[in-house]
């Protein structure tokens, strides 16, 4: 499914509440000596966009044609966001401020991976009569450029029941559905929306349901249909998938590996449905898409995002698919790098021949691959190996030796190159630690005055491809 639908570009458009996170990063080393509090030393900040923004941000990163319209203050965060639009490629010309009010600016400070403590800045009443009409005549002149219309629910006083409804009731007069991530306890302002995607506890508070088995999720699925009028129930249920109902239930298991921070989440949940639903895929299709990429994101710290190359990659690798999908050219990866560099991933660089893997390289490379977030290896074509090694080798073609190295799951990706020296990797993608064998201490390395760093890193002591061969034809003379 993913690469049959990955070049589509729907047009969506997002309606919501806007903020800003931001985090500040640091280290604990001592308790306050004035009250029992940690003392967190930051060390740096980052902001990215929040709430509707990161619903909006989420399906850019897909692919989608995206627009956002909103309510925002007239204030100096508001002078941030459209700051962070800009620099995100989306559009603000479908915000506009209403006095008095103040954006939304949520601060998470982190340590050791984990957050400490958040405080808000923002307002959260309802907007008021003035932009609320102002905001139907946008989407009026609007509405008909879209696809599919998300409605993003934060409670901050965008998404007013007038806004709601009449949002719901001018798009399913014209055909277009309308999927939204709702908020609070009266989910009546919603009703006639194609689907909402309520968590488990959100569903609970909502329906008045416990929901602590398969009887009582199935009873609070089959009430928020029938009370909101969907054309089909969806609950997330976190670690368990999702769990859908229109005319029959089923549930579709999660896919993630590690949970490092459940920020934001919902928004990929929504947008990734919201960009399957809006290509014609059924609501199956969509729940297994927004599965693999929630998978993805909550793997991350923050609110994050995720491309279709790596749900690909990510797919891949849950089903243990084919090892050449890793394998590829300078070309392909100069636009997985992209992605790479936005996303602020640490990248390391190896290169060798690998003519015959054996436990030396595969220590070797774990001990890479913890140096940073993503291991690209670089590895001389077969005539590049016969210059280097002599005319008997490689013993094995490069699409072996490439395919095997792409199935260590210290490897992300692996790059073939026709050169004796992979200086044209290097200078391309620029890796942030150039990683080469101990044996290279006191030697110059290729590529060390482009790279951010060089680690060295000693092999295991007895483990070379020339002593396997060496006792292989010994093997063969004594036989």
């Amino acid at each position: 499914m993913l690469h049959s639908i990955q070049k589509l570009k729907p047009k969506i458009l997002v309606i919501g509440d806007l903020m800003i996170d931001k985090y500040l990063w640091g280290q604990c080393n001592r308790v306050s000596p004035e009250a029992p509090v940690q003392i967190i030393n930051i060390k740096s900040e980052t902001e990215v966009l929040g709430g509707a923004g990161n619903v909006a941000n989420n399906l850019l990163m897909l692919g989608a044609s995206v627009e956002v319209l909103s309510v925002i203050g007239d204030c100096e965060i508001s002078n941030e966001l459209r700051k962070l639009f800009k620099e995100n490629r989306l559009s603000t010309k479908y915000l506009f401020e209403q006095k008095d009010r103040v954006t939304s600016k949520k601060t998470r400070i982190i340590s050791a991976h984990q957050q400490v403590i958040r405080y808000d800045i923002e307002s959260d009443e309802d907007i008021n009569k003035k932009s609320e009409k102002k905001l139907i005549h946008i989407f009026n002149s609007i509405v008909n450029n879209f696809e599919l219309i998300i409605l993003s629910d934060y409670g901050k006083g965008v998404i007013t029941d007038y806004i709601a409804r009449e949002v719901i009731k001018i798009a399913n007069s014209i055909g277009i559905k309308v999927l939204v991530d709702p908020k609070g306890t009266d989910y009546s302002k919603y009703t006639s929306a194609y689907l909402l995607t309520p968590n488990k506890k959100e569903a609970s508070e909502a329906t008045g349901i416990n929901i602590s088995d398969e009887k009582s999720l199935l009873d609070a699925l089959i009430q928020l249909k029938n009370f909101c009028k969907l054309e089909a129930s969806l609950i997330t249920l976190s670690e368990n998938g999702i769990a859908i109902f229109d005319d029959k239930y089923r549930s579709h298991p999660t896919v993630a590996r590690e949970v490092f921070d459940v920020t934001g989440a919902g928004d990929t949940v929504i947008a990734a449905l919201g960009y399957a639903i809006a290509v014609k895929q059924d609501i199956d299709s969509a729940a297994v898409l927004a599965n693999l990429a929630a998978g993805v994101v909550v793997g991350k710290i923050g609110s994050a995002t995720t491309s279709f190359d790596e749900l690909i990659r990510y797919e891949s690798s849950l089903n243990h698919s084919n090892c050449e999908e890793n394998v590829v050219s300078l070309v392909k990866f100069t636009k997985i790098l992209d992605y790479l560099r936005k996303s602020k991933k640490k990248i390391i660089f190896t290169n060798g021949c690998f003519d015959i893997l054996h436990l030396g390289h595969v220590k070797y490379l774990e001990k890479a691959k913890k140096l940073g977030d993503v291991l690209i290896v670089g590895v001389n074509s077969d005539d590049s190996v016969s210059r280097l090694k002599g005319k008997n080798r490689p013993v094995n073609r490069i699409n072996d030796r490439c395919c095997v190295l792409a199935s260590l799951k210290s490897v992300d990706y692996v790059i073939p190159f026709s050169e004796d020296t992979p200086i044209e990797l290097i200078r391309t993608i620029v890796p942030d630690i150039l990683v080469k064998g101990g044996d290279y201490k006191d030697r110059e390395v290729i590529g060390e005055k482009i790279a951010r760093e060089l680690v060295l890193i000693d092999f295991e002591e007895g483990k070379s491809t020339s002593n396997i061969i060496s006792k292989i034809q010994e093997n063969d003379r004594n036989n």
